[in-house]
């Protein structure tokens, strides 16, 4: 099957899933998509008992499916823009403190916790780890992924503040999670020995590098966007600067996402203050959303379907088990201790706290992040991990954060 056919294959199974949710179950698009898609892959499972032809077939198609190329070198660059572009300075600018703290303080702190917890509880399990590749996971499995959420949160009739905070935090939180992943394993695949001075060096030449490249890129898409008044040629330049600007920072070897997430906010309000007409405003606003939604669709999906490539062993599930409520506590610690600093500044009540803290859902990022890993460094445990992690994430705190905000 070549690539337009397993295209063509996954975007069938998308509007197929897409139409049952939205006919029958009536859940959140992302949540609903996942779970119609985890009971298909369990269907084929079961089949597979009976006729092992048919799984056969489906497992080869989905390894034919680079899955983390797929979303850290194509779809998390649009995702990123896409949702960026909606965000509006004035509402960054009053959360800032929080939203900077929490899509960088938090995801070294909880980074910490997970890497030294589970270089600690894995050998319990006869499933000794080194401390690096421990770190590896602990910042994979960090960057929150809030899009399951946002809708549900918007209904519950959370503040703006919140919604803010959430949307923030999770645009900037993967690029810094996905620096942070590649700075450990570049120092894991090093021969020399660790030194914060080497970490801080690569951190620094990603994170920045990004950023400094996504203000250009901003800045002339904004330049062009400003000269002419054609919403087709417009929008045109917005996918360029996507697809030709993410291109650029993987040559660079700079933070494509950190770099996605700048250019989308200065072509979402300088562009569109002061180089767009309402027309022009309002095709790119809809051609964006509309890619954001058909993405996240193909990501959920893919999420269900690679549960026919994951190796389930009772003692790795168990590990899983427990490291469902280490990355919760995790995440509450690394939520809890800046909030002491926001507070100086900012106002964050407790209840802020647990929301963030039980809607930092783990997505898709996290699994094509585990997928990356070498398979010297423990692939197949980490990723099974992240797998029982990201399910529980999306299927249970998802269905269950409106209860959580309404008592609120």
């Amino acid at each position: 099957m070549d690539i337009f056919q397993l295209s063509s294959a996954l975007i069938v199974l998308c509007a197929i899933m897409a139409y049952i949710n939205f006919r029958f179950l009536k859940l959140p698009t992302t949540i609903g998509l996942m779970v119609i898609s985890l009971i298909f892959s369990l269907c084929l499972l079961v089949t597979g008992k009976f006729s092992p032809g048919i799984t056969q077939i489906a497992e080869s198609h989905l390894k034919n499916i680079d899955f983390s190329s797929l979303l850290l070198e194509g779809l998390l660059s649009f995702m990123l823009f896409a949702g960026a572009i909606h965000i509006k300075y004035n509402d960054l600018k009053s959360e800032k403190l929080s939203i900077l703290l929490f899509s960088t303080l938090s995801v070294v702190i909880s980074t910490t916790i997970i890497g030294i917890s589970a270089f600690y509880i894995l050998p319990l399990f006869g499933l000794k780890m080194p401390l690096m590749y421990c770190f590896l996971f602990g910042s994979l499995i960090s960057p929150t992924d809030p899009i399951s959420v946002l809708s549900i949160l918007k209904k519950a009739g959370v503040s703006k503040s919140l919604e803010t905070k959430i949307a923030g935090e999770s645009l900037f939180n993967d690029g810094v999670a996905v620096v942070v992943f590649l700075t450990i394993l570049n120092l894991a695949n090093s021969s020399q020995s660790f030194s914060f001075s080497n970490a801080i060096m690569l951190f620094g030449t990603e994170a920045i590098g990004g950023i400094l490249l996504g203000g250009a890129l901003g800045w002339l898409s904004f330049k062009l966007i400003e000269s002419i008044d054609h919403y087709q040629t417009e929008t045109l330049i917005t996918i360029a600067t996507v697809m030709g600007g993410y291109t650029l920072a993987q040559y660079s070897h700079v933070s494509g996402p950190l770099a996605m997430v700048v250019a989308g906010l200065i072509t979402g309000n300088q562009g569109k203050k002061l180089g767009m007409s309402e027309i022009t405003n309002d095709y790119i606003d809809k051609f964006w959303e509309i890619i954001d939604e058909i993405l996240n669709a193909l990501l959920f999906v893919l999420i269900g379907l690679e549960l026919l490539l994951i190796s389930f062993e009772m003692k790795v599930l168990l590990v899983g088990i427990l490291f469902i409520i280490l990355t919760l506590m995790a995440r509450f610690i690394s939520i809890y201790l800046p909030s002491l600093l926001i507070r100086l500044k900012e106002p964050i009540t407790q209840n802020t706290i647990k929301i963030l803290t039980w809607g930092g859902l783990r997505g898709g990022i996290s699994i094509a992040l585990a997928l990356s890993i070498p398979s010297a460094f423990g692939k197949e445990l980490w990723l099974t991990l992240t797998y029982i992690i990201v399910s529980f994430s999306i299927l249970i705190q998802g269905l269950t954060i409106s209860k959580i905000a309404n008592r609120t």
